[in-house]
């Protein structure tokens, strides 16, 4: 059986890295942890998103390329990981910022980075309400995020359904769990992350019994 590989995606502020580290502390799952407060362009992306777009999305890329490439000896050691983003993030976020003379080279560089990268065999998305996203950024207070405006966190959510609606069809052999941040919060409720956390045993469970 295949080691399981979890990711937990959704948009900006809804709880990815604290999803992710429950699960790593009751399944005792390696937690890989996206490295967002050191990429040093940040600042000027969420100034200037037209200038700063293509360099900002190429160090996400080859910062999460070297992650990601690391946890193939983890993986090969059976030990089951989860990590609080898919690489795909970066083909969500890189079609919403660059031009497409850009994007059509982004993503060529993409797809020879991940060819032979480890795949995820199991995908937990959450996403939420745009009033409980721009809330979410706002309390955790992240200088680099007070310049995200409404409508990026408007089209980001749409784009991300999209996306994953489009991933469940091309990977109907991948189980992807769907949660409803307005309605569950995971953070603040015990109630609500021992649902979630249910959910996904019960989908852990069900995966080794067909494999």
């Amino acid at each position: 059986m295949s080691v399981p590989f979890i990711t937990v995606e959704g948009p900006i502020g809804v709880g990815k890295t604290s999803l992710s580290k429950a699960v790593s502390q009751t399944f005792d799952y390696h937690l890989l942890k996206e490295i967002v407060d050191e990429n040093p362009l940040l600042n000027k992306f969420y100034e200037n998103i037209d200038e700063w777009s293509f360099q900002t999305e190429m160090f996400f890329l080859c910062n999460r390329y070297k992650q990601l490439s690391d946890i193939h000896r983890t993986l090969d050691e059976q030990h089951a990981v989860v990590a609080d983003y898919h690489i795909f993030k970066n083909l969500i976020f890189a079609k919403r910022t660059l031009k497409d003379a850009e994007y059509e080279k982004y993503e060529a560089i993409y797809k020879i980075l991940t060819a032979d990268m480890p795949k995820p065999n199991m995908v937990i998305y959450l996403h939420a309400s745009l009033d409980t996203l721009m809330q979410r950024i706002a309390m955790r207070g992240r200088e680099f995020e007070k310049n995200i405006t409404r409508e990026y966190m408007e089209q980001l959510s749409s784009d991300y359904h999209e996306f994953i609606g489009h991933f469940e069809k091309m990977h109907p052999e991948i189980p992807v769990i769907q949660l409803n941040g307005d309605e569950l919060d995971f953070v603040k409720s015990e109630e609500d992350l021992q649902y979630v956390l249910r959910l996904v045993e019960q989908k852990l469970q069900q995966r080794s019994s067909h494999q």
